[in-house]
């Protein structure tokens, strides 16, 4: 079985089921507004936080011959750390004010979309964290170059693309970790299947963020406090709207 090229098979059509959802499709028509970007870039921290974590938790269960990604992955893992910065950054370069940002809660859609990524590891087959991988890392190299001459064209200035221009050229290199990963892990349909429709889940799931983002660029919600970042920190949100000072957790 070559197993990238099916997994490849299975990718195409969830791409193009995800560049009709209303939110992509507003940036390549070049439709969407400023704000609505920065509420996605928004949105984007919240979720690209948790996933060098999350990539590294998938390693708990690996067994036998699988025990030879641990490294691998840990090493995409750490590569990630600090890619939340570049959002928040751009949000930051679009006129967002990212001081309260760190210590707010997501808005559902992006709880959703993050709870799926540990119900998958935690209570389904963790293979079928590959899927989430896969749709995250394949997107942006598919799409980056389009998006971004699409945002260029709507004012937002290549400052505030930081992520979605490090996301369309460094993914690259995790696509060819894809391919080991796919070698390694991947052996029957099954395997296949179960990859598949976590990618198709993942798919619907960030385009439910997304849109979520947009309608609370136009009517926007109260997020409340996220209390365990705040205690980590020892904060109150007293002091962290005095601050106005943006904490970093990584290198950029």
């Amino acid at each position: 079985m070559d197993a990238l090229a099916e997994l490849k098979a299975g990718f195409q059509p969830i791409l193009e089921k995800s560049l009709t959802t209303p939110a992509v499709s507003s940036i390549l028509n070049q439709t969407m507004s400023v704000p609505e970007y920065r509420a996605i870039m928004r949105e984007v921290f919240h979720h690209t936080r948790e996933n060098p974590q999350l990539q590294a938790l998938a390693t708990v269960y690996f067994r036998g011959h699988q025990r030879e990604l641990v490294k691998d992955f840990f090493k995409h893992a750490a590569s990630e750390i600090g890619h939340d910065e570049l959002a928040l950054c751009d949000f930051q370069s679009l006129g967002g004010d990212a001081t309260p940002l760190p210590y707010e809660n997501p808005l559902p859609a992006t709880s959703g979309l993050l709870a799926y990524g540990f119900y998958q590891i935690y209570n389904l087959n963790t293979l079928g964290y590959l899927g989430y991988l896969f749709f995250l890392e394949h997107m942006p190299t598919s799409q980056g170059s389009s998006a971004m001459d699409a945002l260029r064209a709507i004012g937002v200035p290549d400052t505030a693309m930081r992520f979605l221009q490090d996301h369309t050229t460094i993914d690259m290199g995790h696509n060819k970790m894809m391919e080991r990963y796919a070698n390694k892990l991947v052996h029957t349909q099954q395997d296949v299947d179960c990859v598949v429709y976590s990618m198709r889940v993942t798919g619907e799931l960030y385009a439910k963020m997304m849109e979520q983002a947009v309608a609370d660029a136009q009517a926007p919600t109260v997020r409340g406090w996220n209390w365990e970042e705040l205690r980590a920190d020892g904060l109150t949100p007293e002091e962290v709207l005095a601050s106005k000072v943006v904490p970093l957790t990584g290198a950029v």
